[in-house]
């Protein structure tokens, strides 16, 4: 296996990288270039995921260059929740994404499933259906290995704050917000004060429908799970998480810095809730139907949203998503013009653009 490092990596973090290698097991050959490093590494490679070192943001890519087991590797990818040591999980408010941690660990592991949501019904109800063995409290919360708070984003900050004290030294304590720039500038001093660890997560996973009879053990497989650790080359606490989420069967673990994540989600994500609510609004949309198929659905499923939690994230987020608003306005701004000036060249131009922008980005 190859690790190839991006050029201007600088000595120390290629050290830093080498060190954990080697402490995997594994000798390090390393080759300088004029463009970039190359870290072979020789030995047993079947514990590396690749996939978790491509997502340091010093490694170009990684690659194997002789044969291995991929059963080797799948097992290592979705992680051996017996090696997390963990063996009570509270979660925090049981809507769609907490409802549906919490099932997952019911359903895939051994370990002691406490849960809280403010609607004391939902907790009742959770009990009743197997989901959690009691309610998480005060009084029990020092009890968990791991603790997710599955809330708005404010919410999280609140409890963490709030209930530091009471969580027990060593304990992992993992977020779900859609935002981390704010969630974990806060909450990372906190944890280092008080023992435990916080690292920021975000499933890359959820429904059209939210609440708690919308969970499923089953919401995460094959997604992926984004982790925001204080120090993002931190690989042995990453690969201590992979284990601690396997009940989960996520496809991926993508690392990354809390600047990182807001940037790309107001892409990825937000970007899309913004387009399709506002197409939706157009007057035609009252008479679709009988002249929609694919296409419309995919661009307006999003649309129906909870306009309580996607305030607070795009006006979090604001400065990202401000810039793939000028973004888009320019380019829509091009067709537009294209159109009125009856230029079918410049469209069928700019057209091209847009199917070879989507080729490069899908390496079609």
């Amino acid at each position: 296996m190859i690790a190839i490092i991006k050029r201007d990596t600088s000595p120390d973090e290629i050290y830093e990288l080498t060190k954990w290698f080697e402490s995997q097991g594994l000798k390090c050959d390393i080759s300088h270039g004029d463009y970039q490093t190359i870290i072979g590494l020789v030995g047993d490679t079947s514990s590396i995921d690749p996939e978790l070192v491509e997502s340091l943001d010093i490694v170009e890519s990684v690659k194997r260059i002789s044969e291995y087991n991929p059963e080797n590797e799948k097992s290592n990818k979705m992680g051996d929740f017996k090696k997390s040591g963990v063996k009570t999980v509270g979660i925090v408010g049981l809507g769609l994404i907490g409802g549906s941690f919490a099932k997952a660990y019911k359903t895939h592991s051994d370990a002691k499933v406490l849960g809280y949501d403010i609607d004391e019904s939902i907790c009742s109800f959770a009990k009743l259906d197997g989901t959690l063995d009691d309610i998480l409290t005060d009084e029990n919360i020092g009890e968990c290995d791991l603790i997710i708070p599955a809330l708005y984003n404010q919410a999280i900050i609140d409890f963490v704050k709030e209930k530091a004290p009471l969580i027990k030294k060593g304990a992992l304590v993992m977020d779900t917000g859609g935002l981390k720039r704010r969630i974990v500038n806060e909450c990372f001093p906190i944890a280092e004060q008080y023992g435990f660890t916080f690292v920021g997560g975000h499933p890359m996973a959820g429904k059209k429908f939210s609440g708690y009879k919308y969970s499923t053990g089953k919401l995460f497989r094959d997604s992926s799970m984004i982790l925001v650790p204080k120090d993002v080359r931190d690989l042995n606490l990453c690969n201590h998480i992979k284990d601690v989420i396997a009940p989960c069967r996520f496809g991926s673990v993508t690392i990354c810095s809390a600047e990182k994540h807001d940037q790309m989600i107001a892409f990825t994500s937000e970007m899309c809730h913004i387009v399709s609510n506002a197409y939706i609004k157009s007057p035609t949309a009252r008479e679709h139907n009988g002249f929609s198929a694919g296409s419309y659905k995919d661009m307006t499923r999003v649309a129906w949203l909870n306009e309580e939690m996607w305030t607070e994230i795009f006006m979090e987020n604001k400065d990202n998503i401000l810039f793939e608003l000028d973004t888009i306005l320019r380019y829509l701004e091009e067709y537009k013009d294209a159109l009125e000036k009856n230029d079918a060249v410049t469209l069928k131009n700019i057209l091209r653009d847009g199917k070879l922008a989507k080729e490069e980005v899908d390496g079609i």
